[in-house]
């Protein structure tokens, strides 16, 4: 029988942690493991409980949810993905979670079986971010100033074209198609990407590609990534 996804539930609103635990305790093959109301407590009981899934408000008090992101992901015995909720889609939230080791950036409007579906997608290692959000993402990008691409990053050519793939928002499936190669050798490239570079999941893969200066933005509609996106009405 297959383990049931383990979610912590990190948020200072008594309230909310309540109705996030019954929607994640009613969902088959999900639940939730504990509950935190400062970011202090989602380090301690991440480090305890060994979740797969954190579901992580931005603000809270003492120790913020960008902050104990990034002390959970930093964690070298975590696994686990962290999905931030919060009632904002400022563009340094963004950019700074994702930063932080963030998989995923929703609204706290998102409705109940999109948050459901979100947890599934970033626990089995894909991005996720509401698709405002991310637009504000890419924007962010287009400010930077253009890095100069990196010569040292320790890549095949081939790999190089699988990650410039990946951050233009082409799924495995669309990078077969494209260099006509196998599902297989497609998923062993992504995962060689990922530990060469450290990197936890495919949102972390995108920020290194424009980081790296291997993807510069150009028309947003182009490069937004949808491997780091989904259709989340709202």
């Amino acid at each position: 029988m297959t383990e049931p996804l383990k979610v912590l539930l990190a948020d200072d609103q008594t309230l909310l942690r309540g109705s996030l635990r019954v929607l994640v305790d009613a969902e088959p093959g999900m639940v939730a493991t504990g509950e935190a109301a400062t970011g202090d407590e989602a380090v301690r009981l991440a480090r305890h409980q060994r979740p797969d899934v954190i579901l992580m408000d931005v603000r809270m008090p003492g120790l913020d949810g960008i902050e104990a992101t990034r002390q959970i992901c930093a964690d070298p015995g975590s696994t686990a993905k962290v999905l931030m909720l919060t009632m904002f889609d400022l563009d340094q939230y963004v950019f700074t979670a994702l930063r932080a080791g963030a998989s995923g950036f929703l609204l706290k409007d998102t409705p109940p079986a999109d948050l459901l579906a979100a947890i599934r997608v970033v626990a089995a290692g894909d991005g996720l971010l509401a698709p405002g959000v991310t637009r504000r993402l890419i924007a962010e990008f287009a400010r930077r100033p253009q890095p100069v691409p990196r010569s040292d990053l320790p890549l095949t050519d081939r790999e190089r074209e699988v990650l410039e793939l990946i951050a233009r928002g082409l799924s495995n499936a669309e990078i077969c198609d494209r260099l006509h190669v196998g599902a297989a050798t497609v998923k062993t490239h992504v995962g060689h990407l990922l530990t060469k570079l450290d990197a936890r999941d495919r949102a972390q893969l995108v920020i290194a590609a424009y980081e790296g200066g291997l993807v510069v933005p150009g028309t947003f509609t182009r490069d937004i990534p949808r491997s780091i996106s989904r259709d989340i009405p709202g």
